[in-house]
């Protein structure tokens, strides 16, 4: 059993900032990729941003040169470093993390960014 528990989420004015963490723990074992995905009211749930065993990592175009993924093998921790925030980022925000068992997910943080 794999659990995630992300933190971070919150309220904030376009144009500032928010740092996502996500912990995971449990029957964690050859992780392949960690990565954060948001889903807006209405909308699908779409990658936002992931980072392999390797440190490589990608992005969404929509959040190139705002977001970066980081990530703290020893802590299995993964954050998302979300600068100049826009209106559009509102969504909830989903930690996942695939190993070779599989793909888990978090519970979800909300990011509401007012204008």
């Amino acid at each position: 059993h794999v659990q995630l528990v992300e933190s971070g989420g919150g309220l904030v004015q376009a144009g500032g900032s928010l740092r996502l963490s996500c912990v995971a723990s449990g029957s964690i074992f050859r992780i392949n990729t960690m990565g954060w995905y948001r889903q807006a009211p209405g909308k699908q749930r779409d990658l936002v941003a992931a980072i392999t065993s390797g440190s490589s990592t990608n992005y969404a175009d929509s959040v190139k040169g705002r977001f970066t993924i980081s990530r703290d093998i020893a802590k299995n921790t993964v954050y998302l470093q979300m600068n100049s925030l826009k209106f559009d980022d509102t969504a909830v925000y989903y930690c996942n993390l695939n190993q070779w068992s599989g793909a888990y997910w978090g519970q979800g943080t909300q990011v509401t960014v007012s204008t």
